[in-house]
């Protein structure tokens, strides 16, 4: 009997060490799994993570960034973008979604490196204008329009809305008449008055207002650079028939004088060579004046200038612009 337990108990034993030599390497097989998923899942996200670098690629601004090259023509795509109502970061979602194609808010995201909840707000405001649109499928994926459609749909968009606001100038107007003037009726002092212009659009507006209240005499002194963007916004047009007297100072260069091809050349000058490219202003009638703080001469993403009435600084940059007119040389045809 001793024999016959002693040997149950070996049998016990061996079994004991088989099931645990089993289980042993069976555990041996997880840990093989594990670590070959670990490094499965490593190679899969050094893809992932190559992918978002070469997708980020072409916001790189370092000499080094193989889209270097591209950097120029990115910084004017998103300042043209910037002219139809996009801001920034939306002109960045715009461009990346249409060079890089369709992709999830998380990818956009990551790639871009923007706050999770501003990037929902700026695909939602995108959609919004008409120049992203959205897919049913989960997940969600935006595609952007392509940028001549694009351009096409924001320009409506920005036409009707001024429609809608002509249309509702007559009813404002009789609003504002039902409403009393609560001044004094006393003697009223004139005082002079300013007002910062920022944007193409506030100051071009402002000039364009200038031009057609001008009755004696109109002048302009600016850049080459100056005059090119005047003469893209069709900024002379409005004086090419007009009686007033036009007086324009330029630092245009032989290869930019078709800037004037509609102007009489007797009403053109090229200032001296000392003159520096950042002085730009326009003087009307010696009553209004518009100096530009940050003219088209200057590395700035915006323009900005100053509108006033003052009668001290309108003379003091008229007696400026004579002074140059006489030491200017004539245009020739």
């Amino acid at each position: 009997m001793k024999n016959l337990e002693n040997t149950k108990k070996y049998d016990i034993k061996d079994e004991t060490d088989g099931s645990h030599k089993r289980s042993v390497r069976s555990k041996l097989v997880d840990f093989r799994t594990i670590y070959s998923g670990k490094s499965s899942a490593d190679s899969e996200m050094s893809r992932m993570h190559g992918e978002q670098i070469q997708e980020l690629s072409i916001f790189e601004t370092t000499p080094d960034s193989k889209m270097y090259d591209y950097r120029l023509s990115l910084d004017q795509v998103k300042e043209a973008l910037y002219k139809y109502g996009l801001t920034a970061n939306q002109s960045k979602v715009y461009i990346f979604l249409g060079k890089y194609g369709s992709k999830t808010a998380p990818e956009v995201c990551k790639a871009l490196r923007l706050p999770r909840t501003e990037t929902y707000h700026l695909l939602t405001t995108l959609q919004n204008k008409g120049i992203v649109s959205a897919t049913f499928q989960h997940p969600i994926k935006f595609s952007a329009l392509p940028l001549n459609k694009a351009v096409w749909v924001l320009v409506n968009a920005e036409k009707e809305r001024v429609k809608v606001l002509e249309s509702q100038e007559a009813e404002l107007v009789k609003l504002w008449d039902n409403i009393p003037d609560f001044q004094a009726k006393e003697e009223k002092t004139v005082e002079n008055k300013f007002q910062m212009l920022q944007g193409t659009n506030q100051i071009h507006s402002k000039i364009n207002e200038m031009i057609s209240t001008a009755k004696k005499e109109f002048t302009v002194l600016g850049s080459e650079k100056d005059f090119l963007k005047f003469y893209h916004s069709d900024f002379l047009a409005p004086l090419e028939n007009s009686e007033v007297d036009l007086k324009l100072l330029t630092s245009s260069s032989d290869r930019t004088m078709y800037i004037f091809d509609e102007v009489d050349r007797t009403k053109v000058k090229r200032m001296p060579d000392g003159i520096k490219d950042n002085l730009c202003f326009i003087i009307k009638d010696d009553e209004e004046l518009v100096f530009f703080m940050k003219n088209a001469s200057q590395s700035e993403p915006q323009l900005v200038a100053m509108w006033t009435d003052s009668p001290s600084m309108i003379h003091s940059m008229k007696l400026l612009f004579d002074c140059i007119w006489d030491k200017s040389k004539n245009v020739h045809l």
